[in-house]
């Protein structure tokens, strides 16, 4: 399985996104329980141009995380809130509080 192959409903992402594009979506979008951070609110580990500052200490949750087609649909957008509201809504989790994210 290609996990950069996006699902029938959505348009095809590019071949060449293929690996993590430092966007901070993954770091901002997901609850992320070991770090007791909330749904759509940034890592308190997310620095300057999106690069977690623990990364050789970072949880196995964000350790597992591999990028995928998600990648390539969020990456492009122009800031870390629209990323952000973009994978809470292909999750299908726009309902939830709106993103605590500065632009």
């Amino acid at each position: 399985m290609d996990l950069f192959a996006a699902p029938p409903d959505f348009a095809p992402r590019s071949p060449l996104v293929r690996a993590c594009t430092a966007c901070g979506a993954c770091c901002t979008a997901p609850d992320i329980h070991a770090l007791q951070k909330p749904l759509g609110v940034p890592c308190v580990h997310l620095g300057d141009g999106c690069l977690c500052t623990v990364y050789a200490a970072r949880p196995g949750v964000c350790r597992s995380y591999q990028p995928d087609w998600v990648c390539g649909e969020v990456a492009p957008l122009p800031t870390l809130e629209a990323r952000a509201r973009r994978f809470l809504e292909i999750y299908g989790l726009e309902g939830a509080e709106s993103p605590a994210v500065g632009g």
